[in-house]
């Protein structure tokens, strides 16, 4: 509807003179730019700013069977309470005015400010502080002005803060609900049981708010560089805890391992302390990072775990996976499914690295049984020289000077020399025999 139905005038068509003159056709416009075909074809150009509407929708004509009219009528609003009677323009269709209520007195809202007698004053709201005239009149203009305290200081006869007039106003709407009510569990529930009002804490924030609101801007620079600062030792507070938080179970994985050197069969020992520590290193990066992908921390964790493992073990824990039937990346990656796939593998190492040492262990025993009990011509048998612990000692005939003859000196000696002491007649007569013979 437009200002000529409102006011009953015919409508004229336009002369032909005025009538719109058809637009010429639009000539193509040239691809922009930085904008990629695809897009360009489906968008047509630079995409609005804002969702085109259809003109058609603009205006729409009521149908030709109703006949519309804007009449000048009088209403009134359930709203007000002195029946006050204005006017204003009404759609009217086939002579027909709308009847209901004024469409706007839905909005108003009241504020439902709970009554109180005069022997429950007496009874529950006593206060040294306050009169029951001062306590009647705060609760009239809270009524009148639905809880607008600012308003309500404004209006009220003796000098009163926001805060004391808010103080007084719950402090006495809580007794009643207290009083009231059968039990004080059936009311525990309300807002104004579960957090009464503080009358010093809403003075200390006005007060904390004002202080703020009147520094100069040299003191909101410098409280900005002050709270920069605290937000960065406490980052870096949090950084150092979780640090240590993770390095105490690698601590411990280590002393374990360490434990376990003591008892044969340990697996690599030596490389405990390594694969801890990356663990711990590979934790920290990730709690730095905040977010990231749980694949891309699988990774991380995999190659940390596997830092201690040559290639080729690598290779064969990927093998054992795949006649596992274990894919080698989670199809689908939950923390649980990381951690067991993480799991996995620690446990298919430690396995290799058993078999490498079980695979060691038994070549060197085979190599000593071999060789510890192979008798050779210069190493006489055990046996053989037992019985050398029961004879005598004897010592080794000296020299003049003090040195022990050695067996190089009588070997020197030919058959045919004598020696020093006299032969005996025995041994002359067989020699004599041999000559003859």
């Amino acid at each position: 509807m437009d200002a000529k139905d409102i006011l009953g005038i015919p409508k004229n068509a336009l002369p032909l003179s005025q009538e719109k003159k058809s637009k010429p056709p639009k000539e193509p416009h040239r691809k922009p730019d930085g904008i990629s075909r695809e897009v360009y074809m489906l968008t047509g150009g630079v995409p609005p700013l804002m969702p085109a509407i259809d003109v058609a929708q603009l205006k729409k004509r009521p149908p030709t069977d109703e006949k519309v009219t804007w009449q000048w009528l009088s209403f009134t609003n359930s709203a007000r309470k002195d029946n006050l009677e204005l006017y204003h323009w009404v759609r009217v269709v086939n002579g027909v005015p709308p009847t209901g209520d004024y469409p706007f007195a839905k909005y108003n809202k009241s504020v439902d400010v709970i009554k109180y007698t005069d022997e429950e004053y007496e009874n529950y709201l006593t206060d040294p502080k306050w009169t029951k005239e001062e306590t009647d009149t705060l609760f009239e203009l809270c009524e009148r002005f639905d809880l607008r305290f600012v308003l309500v200081a404004d209006r009220f006869p003796s000098h009163r803060t926001v805060e004391e007039l808010k103080d007084r106003y719950y402090s006495v709407t809580r007794a009643l609900l207290i009083a009231r009510a059968p039990s004080p569990a059936d009311v525990s529930g309300h807002p104004l049981i579960k957090e009464p009002y503080n009358a010093k804490q809403e003075t200390e924030r006005k007060r904390a708010l004002s202080m703020v609101l009147s520094q100069t801007k040299h003191q909101e620079r410098k409280d900005a560089e002050v709270l920069a600062e605290a937000k960065r030792i406490q980052e870096a507070r949090l950084l150092a805890k979780e640090a240590e938080e993770s390095e105490l179970p690698a601590t411990s994985d280590v002393a374990a391992d360490a434990d376990r050197t003591a008892h044969p069969g340990s697996v690599s020992p030596i490389s405990a302390a390594p694969a801890a520590a990356d663990n711990a290193a590979t934790l920290a990066s990730l709690r730095s990072m905040r977010v990231y992908l749980r694949t891309y921390a699988l990774e991380q964790m995999v190659q940390a775990v596997s830092s201690s493992a040559g290639l080729r073990t690598i290779k064969r824990v990927e093998q054992t996976l795949q006649d596992l039937g274990v894919n080698l990346k989670p199809k689908v990656p939950t923390k649980s499914v990381c951690a067991e796939h993480l799991e996995l593998r620690k446990e298919i190492l430690t396995l290799l690295n058993l078999q490498k040492q079980f695979q060691y262990k038994e070549a060197e025993g085979s190599s000593y049984r071999e060789g510890s009990y192979i008798d050779t011509p210069e190493t006489p048998k055990r046996s053989q020289r037992a019985g050398d612990q029961d004879r005598p000692f004897v010592p080794e005939p000296l020299s003049f000077g003090g040195d022990r003859v050695g067996k190089r000196d009588q070997k020197k000696k030919g058959p045919g020399r004598s020696s020093d002491a006299p032969s005996s007649p025995a041994t002359k007569r067989a020699r004599k025999l041999k000559a003859d013979g």
